[in-house]
């Protein structure tokens, strides 16, 4: 969460807070040391039932404006909003049954992420294939640690948590704040082919308007976001496999397995969309194989000149997702060092990987040309309380730890422009909705007051 935080926000915006950065990383690292450390024995001074009218609060706030989400985003926060409600219940339930339940719920949330993190390394075998091995054992040992009663018989399991998020999270923004000042890209793009583009000095916003009702409409300039999905691009009709058909791939009626595609457009004239250059054989029995992101499964790919052009030659894509608010500066920069080598790979360079990153180049900075001047600790927090936020890293995680596909690609797109083209928060447009009828009904009423006094 804290790399999308820092791709939105941009160089210019952190090297002028760097000082409150590293304060506010010390204060969270020596909050969670002190919470982690008092829930080590039964006299906790933690309270934990203001932490659970905080749960219960935003459980039902995720939840009141889960509908207002798109996708895969509306899911994740559908289960957000009720594991958090779920969490306030059993810490106000209490005692031993409440405390053993929350205690099972969070050592079987690390265990199973820490499993699908480990075997999805180890099958993927991407270049830091064993650093994200390690953190998948580390969430393994503290679902052991969850799991079993000592030494609290599961009384801190909440405090435990939260201390941890705090002890990370802090080490995290000390670890940026000590070289922040020194920062000639955005480190949330380290390790790709990020736009060698020095920050603007900060200027006025480029937009007239900071909060969008909808998407882009036809007329307006944005970047598009080209996906066909695997069961709308399969050439035949396809099996019935709802979360593997959406996220991974679809098997049509003939064994043959469809990936779908990703590309990316802008008005300037950019197309990026990554292609083998020799069909791979996707047939069952070599798919396991091919999921290796080792050099042996490297093979020669070609760029598609245009959309027009790989429409035609294929099919339309069949979902687009628009961003008005991006860089085509620090797009153009990332393309023309990203073009100059077509090494294609099925899991670690693939469409989806690559439009992923041209996507995180181009909205390099975007608060800074939202609000220009007027970015301050509002917009930050601003940031961090919209939920698309926690949606997007959760996807991003789950993609980096194994492979980008277009499912994931749409739905990390759809989050980045609930981010970059901010819409009025869902929450403040229900309550307005329901003051509105309010009203609208008090008229009503009314008005048939009035035609009652009339008719006497």
């Amino acid at each position: 969460m804290i790399r999308l935080v820092l791709l939105l926000l941009g160089v210019e915006y952190l090297r002028k807070r760097w000082r409150s950065i590293l304060v506010i990383g010390l204060l969270w690292l020596v909050a969670g040391l002190v919470v982690f450390v008092d829930a080590l024995d039964d006299a906790a001074y933690f309270p934990i039932n203001f932490f659970a009218y905080l749960f219960l609060i935003e459980g039902l706030a995720t939840l009141a404006v889960a509908w207002t989400g798109v996708g895969g985003q509306r899911v994740l926060r559908y289960v957000k909003g009720s594991a958090v409600v779920l969490a306030a219940i059993l810490i106000f339930a209490g005692h031993h049954h409440g405390n053993f339940l929350l205690s099972m719920i969070f050592g079987t949330l690390f265990l199973s992420d820490g499993l699908i993190q480990c075997i999805s390394a180890y099958m993927v075998r991407y270049r830091r294939w064993r650093v994200a091995f390690s953190w998948g054992v580390a969430e393994i040992l503290l679902a052991i640690f969850f799991y079993q009663p000592y030494p609290t018989h599961y009384v801190g399991t909440l405090p435990y948590c939260l201390g941890l998020f705090l002890i990370f999270g802090g080490a995290n923004m000390i670890a940026l704040a000590s070289r922040v000042r020194r920062m000639h890209g955005n480190p949330a793009l380290a390790g790709s082919a990020h736009p060698a583009v020095q920050p603007d000095e900060a200027s006025a916003s480029a937009f007239t308007q900071v909060e969008w009702e909808g998407p882009p409409a036809e007329h307006e300039q944005a970047l598009t976001v080209h996906v066909w999905t695997p069961t709308g691009s399969a050439k035949s009709p396809t099996q019935n496999y709802p979360i593997v058909d959406r996220y991974i791939a679809a098997v049509d009626v003939n064994g043959v397995i469809s990936t779908g595609h990703a590309a990316l457009e802008t008005p300037e004239g950019i197309y990026i969309s990554l292609y083998p250059g020799v069909e791979i054989d996707r047939s069952p029995d070599d798919f396991g194989r091919l999921l290796r992101a080792t050099r042996e499964n490297d093979v020669p790919g070609i760029f598609q000149p245009d959309y027009a052009t790989e429409s035609k030659a294929w099919c339309p894509s069949t979902v687009q997702v628009r961003i008005r608010n991006y860089d085509p500066r620090r797009l153009q920069s990332f393309w023309l060092r990203y073009r100059s080598d077509t090494t294609y790979n099925l899991t670690h360079r693939n469409c989806s990987s690559t439009v992923a990153q041209a996507l995180e180049a181009a909205i390099d900075g975007a608060v800074g040309r939202l609000y220009g001047k007027r970015a301050g600790w509002k917009v930050f927090l601003r940031i961090l309380a919209t939920p698309e936020l926690w949606v997007a890293a959760q996807i991003r995680k789950r993609a980096v730890t194994m492979a980008w596909t277009p499912g994931l690609t749409l739905d990390y797109a759809r989050a980045i422009s609930m981010l970059a083209d901010p819409r009025p928060f869902a929450w403040w447009k229900l309550a307005r909705a329901a003051v509105n009828r309010m009203v609208h009904l008090r008229r009503e009423w009314r008005a048939q007051d009035h035609d009652a006094v009339d008719a006497r």
